[in-house]
């Protein structure tokens, strides 16, 4: 990791809170989630995601909070996190060292990846996500130099029509992408996921590739994930986009998908071995990392 100057993060609101508040500040739960798991990772002697950042973010937001309820998956979420970021973080670099200059991060929210990464030479990032969360991980970062060659900030909304914006930062559709939709999608309703993709497919060159989660369609009643998605209902947010045959979905969209065989990795059987008496197969399948190449 680069040595770099840690920021101050920016002041909030003056304010009083009741005890256990979360103003958040209007940022996506699920990208605040995913920074808490973060820098409780970075505690750790040999961390499988070191965001230096993390920390910041909550301190800035003034977040403390989690995934509500108290199951079983509640108390898995914050170490699949990590092993879903160490997933794709590998994804991104092998598909950058084999061409993929471009990185396009879709529904980024508070991803570090563009200054914590050892990125091969002359590599361009986008981060696609509304303004306001843009804005506030900016401040947070302060001047913090990131460690690809380019990066660039796109602030629009990642549901809506985002293409003449990311082609006016500077992306070339005729160059290898490598896109990441890590948490974006299943939250989103069917249709706007098929046309986030149609997007996404439109501006990819031959060579592109593409990672995403997908929430397995036949796990969500289980007794381990349907308690989790009733206490997650009542924050606002729903796993809405849910798949049986993630490989055929993307298939008709013109993708070759392969889903990853999470237990062949030595660091998710290490991490998530403490889980393994309440993981169920149909537990265990519960999601799905999703990786791809553009078909030819």
């Amino acid at each position: 990791m680069p040595e770099t100057t840690r920021p101050q993060p920016p002041s909030a609101p003056d304010a009083t809170l009741a005890e256990g508040a979360s103003p958040s500040y209007g940022l996506p739960h699920v990208a605040l989630w995913t920074a808490a798991a973060h820098a409780a990772e970075c505690g750790r002697d040999t961390p499988y995601v070191l965001d230096p950042w993390a920390a910041d973010f909550l301190h800035a937001a003034r977040f403390g909070g989690g995934p509500p309820g108290d199951g079983p998956l509640q108390r898995l979420l914050p170490d699949w996190a990590v092993v879903r970021t160490r997933f794709f973080d590998e994804h991104l670099l092998t598909a950058s060292r084999s061409g993929c200059r471009q990185v396009v991060l879709l529904g980024a929210g508070l991803d570090t990846r563009a200054f914590r990464l050892h990125w091969p030479t002359g590599v361009h990032v986008f981060e696609v996500e509304a303004p306001a969360v843009l804005e506030f991980k900016d401040r947070v970062l302060d001047w913090n130099r990131p460690t690809c060659g380019r990066r660039s900030t796109v602030g629009v909304d990642p549901t809506g029509s985002w293409a003449d914006d990311l082609l006016a930062a500077g992306f070339h559709p005729r160059r290898p992408t490598a896109w990441l939709s890590e948490t974006l999608l299943y939250h989103l309703q069917p249709d706007a996921v098929t046309s986030v993709v149609a997007t996404m497919t439109e501006l990819s060159a031959p060579g592109s590739t593409f990672g995403a989660e997908c929430v397995n369609a036949e796990a969500a009643s289980t007794a381990f994930v349907a308690p989790f998605l009733e206490a997650l209902s009542t924050t606002g947010i729903a796993w809405n986009w849910q798949l049986a045959d993630p490989e055929a979905w993307w298939a008709e969209r013109g993708w070759e998908a392969r889903v990853a065989d999470l237990f062949t990795l030595p660091y998710v059987i290490q991490r998530l071995s403490p889980y393994l008496p309440l993981l169920t197969e149909a537990a265990a399948k519960c999601a799905f990392l999703t990786t791809g190449t553009l078909k030819k």
